[in-house]
C-alpha cells in the first residue's frame, strides 16, 4: 500500500461513509470500472475504525452522558430501585439498543444475499437511484415535532430496519436512517444525531467481525506509515463530512445529493447495458 493509495482511500472512506451517497456502492463502482482496490482486509477495517472515531469525536458529550446515565440505570435496577421516569440519555441509550436489534438480525440473516449484489453494477446503480429518491422525498416530509421523550420504540425499530437494509451496496446508511427519522416526525437535529449514534454499535460490530476475519484468514497485518495516514485522514475527513451533512440538513438541501446519485446511478446502469 503506497502513501498515495492510503491518502485516496482514507479521504474516500471519510467522505462516502457519512455523506448520503453510499460508500459501498461507490467502492464497488471504482473496483469494477477502474480496477481500484480497497486494499488488504486489515487496512480496510482500520479505515472503518477511523470513521468510528469520527462519530465519537463529534458526539463525544452525548455518548459520555449516555454511557454514564445507562450505567446508573443498570445499577438502580440491580438494587431493585423503582424507576419512575428515564432520563433523556437513558431513553436515548435504550432506543439505540432497540434500533440495533433489527439491524443485526437483517445483517446476519441476509449476509449471503447482500454479498451477491456486489457481483454486478446494475443493482448497485438501481440502489443509488433509489437512495436519490429517498433523499428527494425527505423534502416532502411532515412536521418535525418529536424530541427524545416522544420517540417510540416503533420509531427506533423502523429506523433500525432501514439501517439493516442499507447494507445493500448503493443504499446510503446515513441517508436512509435520517430520512426514516424525519418521516417518523423526529426533529432534524435529533434525526441526524440518532442516525450517527445508531451507527456506533453497527459499525463497531462490523469492525470486530472484520478483525476476526482478518485473523482467521491469515491476512497481512502491517502497521506502517500509509496505514496511520489512512486512519488519520478517514477520521479527520469523517468529522468534516458529518458536520457538513448537519449543515446541509439544517438548510433543507439534502435533496442536492439526489441529483448526484441519479446521475451516477444512471451512468452506472448505462455503462453495463451498452
Amino acid at each position: 500500500m503506497s502513501y498515495i493509495e492510503a491518502i485516496v482511500l482514507g479521504i474516500f472512506q471519510g467522505v462516502a461513509e457519512f455523506l448520503p451517497i453510499s460508500s459501498s456502492g461507490h467502492l464497488s463502482i471504482l473496483q469494477h470500472l477502474f480496477g481500484i482496490k480497497e486494499g488488504n482486509l486489515f487496512f480496510t477495517q482500520m479505515l472503518h475504525f477511523g470513521t468510528l472515531i469520527s462519530i465519537v469525536i463529534v458526539y463525544f458529550k452525548d455518548i459520555k452522558f449516555i454511557v454514564i446515565d445507562f450505567i446508573k440505570l443498570i445499577i438502580d435496577l440491580a438494587r431493585g430501585k423503582k424507576i419512575r421516569e428515564l432520563t433523556k440519555y437513558q431513553r436515548l441509550g435504550l432506543l439505540i439498543i432497540i434500533g440495533s436489534v433489527p439491524t443485526a438480525i437483517i445483517g446476519i440473516a441476509f449476509e449471503d444475499f447482500f454479498e451477491t449484489l456486489y457481483t454486478s453494477l446494475i443493482p448497485i446503480g438501481i440502489a443509488l437511484i433509489f437512495t436519490g429518491f429517498l433523499l428527494w422525498l425527505s423534502e416532502k416530509k411532515g412536521r418535525e415535532t418529536k424530541d427524545v421523550k416522544d420517540v417510540t420504540f416503533l420509531d427506533s425499530i423502523i429506523i433500525g430496519v432501514l439501517q439493516g437494509f442499507a447494507i445493500i451496496p448503493g443504499i446510503s446508511r446515513s441517508g436512509s436512517t435520517i430520512v426514516a427519522g424525519l418521516f417518523r416526525g423526529l426533529k432534524k437535529p435529533l434525526a441526524t444525531e440518532f442516525s450517527f449514534l445508531l451507527a456506533l454499535p453497527a459499525t463497531f460490530g462490523a469492525f470486530l467481525l472484520g478483525m476476526i476475519k482478518v485473523t482467521r484468514e491469515d491476512n497481512q497485518i502491517l502497521v506502517n506509515g500509509p496505514l496511520l495516514i489512512g486512519i488519520i485522514l478517514s477520521t479527520v475527513v469523517g468529522v468534516i463530512s458529518i458536520k457538513l451533512l448537519i449543515r446541509v440538513l439544517n438548510k433543507n438541501k439534502l435533496h442536492y445529493f439526489s441529483y448526484y446519485l441519479w446521475v451516477v446511478g444512471a451512468i452506472t446502469i448505462i455503462t453495463q447495458l451498452i
